[in-house]
């Protein structure tokens, strides 16, 4: 008998009093253009070089599209952090592999002016759970940059595991840069 997997996962968690994780949506274009605008600075050392449509509206509603597209064929799922109804991070399962694989990759930030609060933490394992619930999913892995301590403190906190080293993985920032690997087993 085949497995049944879920694909897009309507979900909803609080994570604080005031701040809620959940699926992202087309109509959070707005308020996720105005978030990594309002943290540009603060996320450019750990992300992509971003062209200036990623920060308009357009941008932003024409990835959320992609994304929620590839939610639906059960390829990714995207999450928004929200408060008062604004989005103030992000966290995303991408590459997701059916198969005898059963894996994801996990990608995340939080607005700067909420960082340190455990909001990624909290984010990031309500993620595992519907990972290992309700995709079914085996495994899941995420990279971070050897200096960012953040990044790494969270993913051990969530449970992750440190795989190793991958130099030249990603290119953030405009350079190939190393990354240290981890992974979580799920089942």
């Amino acid at each position: 008998m085949r497995p049944r997997y879920a694909r897009s996962v309507q979900f909803e968690q609080a994570l604080t009093p005031t701040v809620t994780l959940r699926e992202a949506r087309l109509e959070d274009a707005a308020s996720l253009a105005a978030a990594y605008r309002r943290n540009r600075s603060h996320l450019e050392p750990w992300d992509p070089a971003r062209p200036p449509s990623f920060y308009e509206v357009a941008g932003q509603r024409q990835m959320l599209a992609t994304r929620i597209a590839a939610a639906e064929t059960g390829e990714g799922q995207p999450f928004h952090l929200v408060e008062e109804g604004e989005v103030v991070g992000g966290i995303s399962l991408n590459q997701l592999v059916r198969g005898p694989m059963q894996k994801a990759s996990v990608g995340y930030w939080v607005d700067r002016e909420r960082t340190g609060r455990g909001l990624a933490t909290a984010a990031l394992t309500a993620v595992v759970e519907v990972a290992a619930t309700r995709l079914r999913l085996h495994r899941l892995e995420a990279s971070a940059l050897p200096h960012n301590a953040a990044s790494r403190r969270v993913l051990l906190a969530a449970g992750f595991s440190e795989l190793g080293s991958a130099p030249s993985y990603l290119r953030i920032a405009g350079t190939w840069q190393d990354h240290v690997l981890y992974h979580r087993v799920l089942d």
